[in-house]
């Protein structure tokens, strides 16, 4: 993939290694499938609301609310 990637514009190319390295936490194809799905149909309108971010990192696993332990 490497090789791939120095064709890429730097800016592109950064966006694709941070997606890369966020989903990379994610265990199975399945939680992959599901973040990519529910991240392509919150940009959708082209607007994200703060539930939409809370709930995409939720399922990312980077969000974890402080007060609940969770």
């Amino acid at each position: 993939m490497n090789w791939l990637l120095m064709f890429l514009p730097e800016d592109k190319r950064a966006l694709l290694e941070l997606a890369i390295r966020v989903t990379s936490a994610l265990d199975t194809p399945e939680e992959r499938k599901a973040a990519a799905k529910f991240g392509v149909a919150m940009m959708a309108d082209g607007r994200v609301t703060v539930t939409e971010w809370t709930r995409f990192g939720k399922i990312l696993g980077i969000y974890r609310n402080e007060k609940k332990g969770k």
